[in-house]
């Protein structure tokens, strides 16, 4: 228990520390672009918009990514064994039932979304219910409950925020380029114009890569320990390890998924079965390695 209330800690310091350095970076950007094109008015945008999208992704990121999903709410006469998975590893946890949405994708997976526990939702696949035995999905709600009571939700909606809006930035710098309004700096202040120019095209070249790595590195840390919180709410590692084997090997495509909400799903949904990963590939990658994930389960003691 010491264990887990240390990481739910860190969780939260990460979080605050992710919008800090959120909010530095786009301040630096900022200020960078605002020299490159003699316009103060451009960090002032840039910050105005960036607590703008936080507010929204804070507030409505859950209910935008259902959207995104087409999923829908089910009742307990809907999905009744589904409900009661839900509701007893919520009372082992000591957390509130989330909200159940069910995605009509025959793929099998799963994501939890929301920014706390009282306002979570848990969403299941279709094809997840009809593969999955049910100490396996007990496995897999274990560890989408431990998302939440990790509070892992916050966190990956301060990198989607930093991501996206880096990203924003990065577009609308390179598009500008076209308009020559850098060359007018360069005519008027030589040296020091080309060297404001570098640093703005280097910003806009390296940071959404940047920022994509980190998402991608937080993402796969927050699946390590959902596995092994889960696990231990489970007390029954081998249900989510059979879990991972099935669903890592289904080779049906998920359509709803997209790049933007790859590192909300239980198993990566682009990830192809049986394919090697090379260590520069597993740097772009939103989950481990299956097999990563299955080694740190079965070396587990419950």
């Amino acid at each position: 228990m010491t264990s887990l209330y240390t990481h739910r800690t860190e969780n939260i310091r990460k979080t605050w520390f992710m919008f800090t350095f959120f909010f530095i970076i786009v301040i630096g950007i900022g200020w960078v672009f605002g020299q490159v094109y003699e316009n103060s008015a451009i960090l002032v945008y840039a910050v105005l918009f960036s607590v703008g999208m936080s507010f929204v992704s804070y507030w409505w990121s859950d209910k935008i990514v259902l959207a995104m999903s087409r999923a829908r709410p089910v009742t307990r006469e809907d999905a009744r064994e589904l409900y009661n998975v839900v509701e007893n590893l919520c009372i082992a946890a000591g957390l509130p039932t989330p909200k159940i949405y069910i995605i009509d994708e025959p793929s099998p997976n799963a994501f939890a979304t929301g920014r706390n526990a009282e306002h979570a939702v848990v969403a299941v696949t279709t094809g997840l219910l009809e593969r999955l035995n049910k100490t396996e999905l007990e496995g897999v709600i274990a560890h989408e409950l431990s998302h939440i009571g990790n509070h892992d939700m916050l966190v990956s909606t301060a990198v989607v925020v930093l991501v996206g809006f880096i990203s924003l930035l990065s577009d609308f710098f390179r598009q500008s380029l076209f308009f020559g309004g850098m060359r007018r700096r360069d005519d008027r202040e030589g040296n020091a114009g080309a060297i404001f120019m570098i640093i703005g095209i280097a910003l806009a070249i390296l940071a959404p890569i940047i920022a994509t790595l980190m998402r991608f590195a937080i993402s796969r840390r927050r699946e390590f320990l959902a596995d092994t919180s889960g696990a231990l709410l489970t007390r029954y590692p081998e249900g989510l390890i059979s879990a991972l084997e099935k669903i890592s090997h289904d080779p049906t495509p998920l359509r709803v998924a997209t790049n933007t909400t790859a590192h909300l799903w239980f198993d990566d949904p682009f990830d192809k079965p049986g394919q090697k990963v090379s260590w520069l590939t597993k740097l772009f990658l939103s989950h481990p390695p299956v097999e990563e994930r299955i080694a740190a389960l079965r070396g587990m003691k419950v």
